[in-house]
């Protein structure tokens, strides 16, 4: 049996055996919509719970468009086009576009043409949003848990924010998009702290696909309400990066009905778990590094076995990446235990633990192998991880001690499926 993972902008083949108990778990597939550009336009001309974005936006506003770093596959080269139009009566200096960086490193000016396009870039003007920078944001309210909100002092000058995105299920918050564009995109690196906290963490609601009741979600979507002028424009995407369906409109009308779809797509149950699951982060742009592939170990550890082994295949092209909190806090520990003490004990002083919390969960019950040809054996093994060399001798290697009663399980998109164990 030949299987192709997502992986870098190619896609790595693995042979497995067809003797063995394998099931393959992928979306289900969802057709593009015929005419992509024209479903953005009618959904920005009948909104949810929303007049149409051309009756909102009046000439002299201000107009903030915040878009997706270089992490997440939004096609800006189809959505834009038909956004701009609806401003098209809106002068091009009265209109920015804001870099959704969250804790994420600032896009460089050939990530910010790739996303974008030559002439965006050109011809608008562009922030990027510097989480630790206390004197970039301004505080625009408290949570009902806490949290005091400090958001992009030049997003809250405009007077109508629209927030891109597309929604796909999300390991902690339950559903990307939605208020993710501020809360983190957007915030305070003390405001995403709070929110990312272990102590929200910890919560048994904080997990896929999972919105109502899960305090890092709620809290988003209270903190968002904070701000006025908001309009949502999310997408859904096929495993082709094609649109699939388009959601506008008022913030949570408009984000609850993408979720809605998501899930009919993006979830699957499953009858029992299994002793192997291999799988991806969905490929390019999602695989850039191990810090983004926590994501596709997540989606694998709710149906491995405790002792089982999760096997993931990431290009990495970006690293560790290096410089970076995350490669800081790994530098400082030997082994998984270690690190879920260090994080736990050093949370209030580092800048990004939400990450590696996950990693050090998903470690404390499975082995986990990562294959990459941009990565070398030491910068895995100094991520904590067992890098693999060849996915499908490591699985022949492991069903040999087991047995053929093993249990295999491929994910071949990685997180853009979400199995879940029937309960």
């Amino acid at each position: 049996m030949n299987v192709k993972l997502a992986y870098g902008k190619t896609g790595h083949l693995i042979e497995l055996s067809d003797s063995y108990d394998i099931d393959i778990i992928e979306p289900r597939w969802v057709e593009s919509v015929k005419d992509q550009m024209l479903a953005i336009t009618n959904a920005l001309l009948d909104p949810y719970n929303s007049r149409p974005l051309s009756d909102i936006v009046n000439q002299g506003d201000k107009i903030a468009i915040i878009f997706s770093d270089i992490t997440r596959a939004t096609p800006y080269n189809i959505i834009l086009p038909p956004l701009l139009y609806e401003l098209r009566n809106i002068p091009k200096e009265n209109i920015c576009f804001f870099c959704a960086n969250g804790t994420h490193r600032l896009a460089s000016d050939s990530e910010l043409i790739r996303i974008l396009g030559e002439n965006i870039v050109r011809d608008f003007k562009i922030i990027q949003n510097d989480a630790d920078d206390p004197e970039l944001h301004k505080y625009v309210g408290t949570t009902s848990s806490g949290n005091r909100i400090y958001l992009n002092k030049e997003v809250l000058n405009c007077k109508i924010k629209i927030l891109t995105g597309f929604i796909e299920p999300h390991f902690f918050a339950g559903f990307s998009g939605g208020g993710k564009a501020l809360i983190p995109g957007m915030a305070f690196v003390k405001t995403i702290k709070f929110n990312h906290s272990i102590s929200h963490l910890s919560d048994n609601n904080v997990s896929w696909g999972i919105t109502e009741g899960n305090p890092v979600w709620e809290e988003i979507m209270e903190a968002a309400e904070f701000v006025p002028g908001l309009f949502l424009l999310n997408i859904t995407l096929n495993s082709n990066k094609e649109i699939t369906n388009v959601f506008a409109g008022e913030l949570r009308a408009a984000h609850e009905a993408g979720c809605k779809f998501t899930r009919q797509s993006a979830m699957a149950p499953v009858d029992e778990l299994y002793d192997i699951v291999i799988t991806s982060n969905s490929g390019y742009p999602l695989d850039l590094n191990i810090y983004q592939t926590v994501k596709g170990m997540s989606a694998a550890s709710q149906i491995v076995k405790q002792g089982g082994v999760i096997i993931m295949a990431a290009e990495c092209w970006d690293g560790i990446p290096s410089n970076s909190d995350y490669e800081k806090i790994l530098n400082s520990v030997s082994s998984v235990d270690d690190l879920m003490n260090f994080i736990k004990a050093n949370e209030s002083t580092l800048k990004d633990t939400w990450q590696i919390y996950f990693q050090a969960l998903i470690q404390q019950k499975a082995d986990v192998y990562i294959f990459s040809d941009k990565l070398g054996e030491s910068t895995i093994k100094k991520a904590l991880f067992k890098p693999v060399k060849d996915i499908s001798r490591l699985v022949d290697e492991i069903v040999t001690e087991i047995g053929l009663t093993a249990k295999i399980c491929v994910l071949p998109e990685g997180p853009q499926t979400i199995p879940y164990l029937k309960k």
